[in-house]
């Protein structure tokens, strides 16, 4: 087996692990939330997807030590955020898209007042449910607040919510070079390097390592921005799962527009590059390392 197909192994199985929990916990609607509202979450949190922040969030607790059952909660909480910023960045007001997962998106099928509300419940939804399962799971409540609150952060303003503002708010853009990477870093990287942080954090990792765990992420969530640029601009709607060519027609800032094809490709390699650096005097961390040089090959 080679070692991509080790990363493809493990990425099948904890997605379908991650869909199982998720199912599961969508499967009996609550008493006491609108019914079109639940459906409205739902819709996009069970539209499938990659699941990469829950599984890194597993792959990092578990390269320390610490059972899957326990670091669940959080790493389905990094899903109903991801969710939320899809069903956000998909509205009107923002990249106004129609198509999501290969699916029409949340503001198409339930409305734009709905979507906008079905995001705000599944970010409140991403706190409140780590932070009653955790301590039923038996994690150290010093380790579950540290986690939460680097959670807290990549969803903040310092996080995805600057990186979007920087991403759309024409006001807000910059004409530097270095922009592009600024956009990347809060609005993709922050919240990658979150994942893999909290897991090791819920795990009791120590401090020198939660630092080349915090770079590896960082670069790892700059890699994987900029091969998203490449394949708006290159790969088809039937491997995108969304509309391609959208960051072109918008004049977004992008690693492509801004380095051409050929330098954004260079740049993901660099960034990939950082990335195995950061995690190679981690024990055990082979599969991390070779995850980033896989994410850097993908075709979606």
């Amino acid at each position: 087996m080679t070692s991509f197909d080790t990363v493809r192994s493990f990425l099948s199985e904890t997605r379908e692990y991650v869909d199982s929990a998720l199912e599961e916990l969508c499967s009996t609607p609550p008493e006491d939330v609108p019914e079109r509202l639940w459906e409205a979450m739902r819709y996009s949190l069970l539209a499938g997807g990659k699941r990469l922040r829950p599984a890194l969030c597993l792959a990092a607790g578990e390269l320390f030590g610490e059972a899957r059952e326990r670091l669940l909660p959080m790493a389905l909480a990094f899903e109903m955020v991801h969710t939320a910023s899809l069903i956000h960045d998909d509205l009107p007001c923002m990249d106004d898209d129609t198509l999501r997962r290969g699916r029409p998106t949340n503001h198409v099928v339930f409305g734009e007042g709905l979507a906008l509300l079905a995001g705000d419940a599944l970010l409140a939804w991403a706190f409140a449910y780590p932070a009653e399962h955790l301590p039923l799971c038996g994690v150290p409540a010093p380790r579950i607040v540290r986690a939460l609150g680097v959670f807290a952060d990549a969803v903040g303003p310092r996080g995805i919510c600057g990186g979007q503002v920087l991403d759309s708010d024409p006001a807000s853009r910059k004409d530097t070079a270095g922009f592009v990477r600024e956009i990347a870093e809060q609005k993709t990287a922050t919240l990658i390097r979150a994942s893999l942080l909290t897991g090791a954090l819920l795990a009791g990792a120590e401090e020198t390592t939660l630092q080349r765990l915090s770079d590896y992420g960082a670069n790892l969530g700059l890699a994987f921005q900029i091969v998203d640029d490449i394949l708006d601009a290159t790969a088809p709607v039937e491997e995108l799962g969304k509309t391609p060519g959208k960051d072109a027609a918008q004049g977004k800032t992008t690693f492509v527009s801004t380095f051409g094809l050929d330098g954004a490709k260079k740049c993901a390699l660099d960034a990939t590059r950082e990335a195995q650096a950061a995690i190679e005097a981690v024990a055990g961390a082979t599969l991390l390392r070779d995850l980033a040089a896989y994410l850097e090959h993908r075709s979606r």
